[in-house]
């Protein structure tokens, strides 16, 4: 008898259908869990009996499955903690695909490069350089000395003084100045950090690998979370509001929630000692697919060709942006308040997207063995406040959040979204004892093990606005729509030839500049199928981050973009329609064919002195020409 007839069927009923495992009469229940958990990609679940969930199989059984089980049979799946798709009033993001292994940094040690060669963002270089001393004004009442002495009362502060903190309201210390206080004391010279590590150490070879023995040198050791003291952003700051209106435009359109990441710039923060600020230029949206409570990241194909695009405008990725709205009154414009301290401000799943997108961009700090420690990616929630109004809250998640995610340790509920739960040690993993201290009814600090885990103690607040004095590193949009937002697919929002024609259309030649400075349109331009510009638009990005017009008219007149013009105009030719770019070949074309009284390609020809359409592409040729340009086919008789 072969193999496969060893197998017993018994069928797995979920929330999400009924399935069939093939699983052997001879395996104990422990691997029957297993199966379950590969075929249907969940975790914290039980198994019962019964459809009304009184009769467990729990996993340390030792019957096997054929002494409990028959061909056949029919178990119930319980989700007790873990991935659900069962949703809350909440945003949920479901997958992410959105970059491989490859182009992401890795936390692991192995790949790390030595803290000394490691090259810190520009922003961090330049706060190195300054002593970040607090300066005091002479108080006339306390200071007793002349002009050029110093006292007590108005000597330099250190840039972590707690009192010129709480003062000014300044929740988080700066990074920077964070370690400008570990590194004050006696020992700050050796100052380390490093992060915290949830895995058994490899390699140990006093007694065989897991789940087999464990001894007190490869073992983690617990972890007791702490509410972060520092972050390393410490506000976000759109430059302008069309920045976050022009995202908003698909939840106003259709109901359901978006995302979108952030590209921009760090810069130095003056209203926090040694602050950090991100500065937003654009949102750029992946594909995805949203309803009103849930969001779905795709697969991007084009993310490479994103970041290139932003590197050569001087951008990086910082951070990331999600809706959770619902309308309350579409009148007055109102949204319900779905967040807050009552409920909650990021939900677990959340928490665990923004620990992943913050260890797949690294802060590089030469303090740390790794060259690596946290991140400086921000979370943006867009939601309703108190007084039912649009606004934005801004988050981190903490370095120990990150560490939690990163060994695969942090897990989200089933019907709390402020609650995560710490997995448990398994066969396949161990995982290490995680709490967290609260005060009890009597007003006593005691310690909790994290299952569950109140995800307030991973969250760090960020500020998020916008400057009362606009800032526009793209073009300012007056009466005119700008061009269409990447991978919405609605009627009037899409991305395509036709699309870029009529946008160049609303522009002149003198706007060129202005025209081309969108970072949604030079997206769309670097990844064009239909003739490939992207290894001749290094002038363009040039001339657009250092706004310089003279450069932007020499791009202009390259040969690739008067190919990119006769395209234009030949698709609004070819289609019948009214709408073409303003070049000056297109008004010839125009001025000839309202002479001529009709829109034929002869017409075209001749008032473009002997040029000829092919029948074939529509693309005009020379008259020197006997082959099309484009698809190389012959010119036919008729349009001589």
């Amino acid at each position: 008898m072969s193999q496969q007839s060893d197998k017993i069927l018994v069928r797995v009923q979920s929330a999400e259908g009924i399935k069939r495992i093939e699983v052997s009469p001879n395996s104990n229940i422990r691997e029957f869990f297993d199966i379950i958990q590969k075929k249907l990609k969940v975790d914290g679940f039980g198994i019962f009996r019964e459809r009304n969930f009184i009769t467990e199989l729990h996993i340390n059984t030792p019957q096997k499955v054929g002494a409990i089980l028959k061909h056949g049979d029919m178990v119930y799946l319980k989700q007790m903690a873990g991935n659900s798709m069962r949703r809350t009033s909440t945003v949920a993001i479901d997958d992410f695909e959105t970059s491989t292994a490859d182009d992401v940094p890795t936390t692991s040690a192995k790949e790390f490069r030595p803290s000394v060669n490691i090259t810190e963002d520009e922003v961090d270089l330049l706060l190195a350089k300054m002593d970040g001393l607090i300066q005091r004004e002479r108080d006339s009442k306390l200071c007793h000395h002349n002009a050029n002495g110093r006292c007590l009362h108005c000597s330099p502060l250190e840039p972590y003084d707690e009192t010129y903190l709480k003062d000014h309201k300044i929740k988080h210390l700066s990074f920077n100045s964070y370690i400008r206080k570990q590194k004050s004391g006696i020992d700050g010279k050796y100052v380390a950090m490093d992060d915290i590590n949830c895995r058994i150490k490899p390699g140990c070879r006093e007694h065989p690998p897991w789940p087999k023995g464990i001894c007190s040198k490869c073992q983690p050791s617990a972890i007791t979370l702490n509410r972060q003291v520092y972050r390393h952003v410490d506000n976000v700051m759109f430059e302008n509001t069309t920045i976050v209106e022009r995202f908003l435009n698909y939840w106003r359109a259709t109901g359901h929630q978006r995302l979108g990441y952030l590209y921009g710039t760090y810069e130095v923060h003056t209203d926090v000692p040694l602050g950090i600020r991100a500065k937003v230029a654009a949102i750029y949206e992946p594909p995805q697919e949203s309803t009103k409570d849930s969001i779905k990241v795709l697969h991007d194909e084009g993310a490479k060709d994103v970041e290139e695009v932003a590197a050569a405008l001087g951008l990086k990725k910082i951070g990331w942006i999600f809706t959770d709205l619902i309308t309350e009154d579409s009148a007055n414009g109102t949204v319900k308040q779905l967040r807050g301290i009552e409920t909650h401000f990021l939900t677990a799943q959340e928490c665990i997207t923004a620990g992943e997108l913050q260890n797949r961009h690294p802060n590089p700090c030469k303090y740390s063995s790794s060259g690596y420690f946290g991140s400086k990616f921000v979370t943006v929630c867009v939601t309703g406040d108190k007084t039912k109004q649009v606004h934005m809250e801004g988050y981190a998640v903490s370095a120990q959040c990150m560490a939690l995610v990163r060994d695969n340790c942090l897990i989200p509920t089933k019907d709390a979204p402020e609650l995560g739960y710490v997995r448990e040690s398994s066969d396949k993993q161990y995982v290490p004892d995680v709490y967290y201290k609260e005060k009890d009814q009597y007003g006593n600090e005691v310690q909790r093990l994290a299952r569950p885990l109140p995800v307030e103690y991973l969250l760090v607040d960020v500020p998020a606005s916008t400057p009362l004095q606009q800032q526009y590193t793209f073009t300012q949009y007056d009466k005119r729509e700008p061009f269409p937002v990447e991978n919405r697919y609605l009627d009037g929002h899409l991305q395509d030839f036709n699309a870029l024609s009529t946008y160049l259309s609303r522009w002149s030649d003198e706007e060129f500049l202005e025209a081309v400075s969108d970072f949604h349109l030079l997206v769309y331009l670097y990844k064009m199928d239909v003739l490939p510009i992207h290894d001749h638009m290094s002038d363009l990005f040039d001339a657009v981050r250092s706004k310089n017009p003279n450069l932007a008219q020499t791009f202009k007149q390259q040969e690739v973009w008067k190919l990119l013009e006769s395209l234009i105009h030949a698709s609004s030719s070819g289609s019948g329609g009214t709408t073409s770019y303003p070049s000056r070949q297109s008004t010839a074309t125009q001025r000839g064919a309202q002479a001529s009284g009709n829109g034929s390609a002869n017409s075209l020809n001749s008032a473009d002195g002997g040029q000829w359409t092919c029948n074939h592409c529509t693309f005009i040729n020379g008259p020197e020409l006997s082959f099309c340009e484009i698809c190389s086919l012959p010119k036919d008789d008729k349009d001589n």
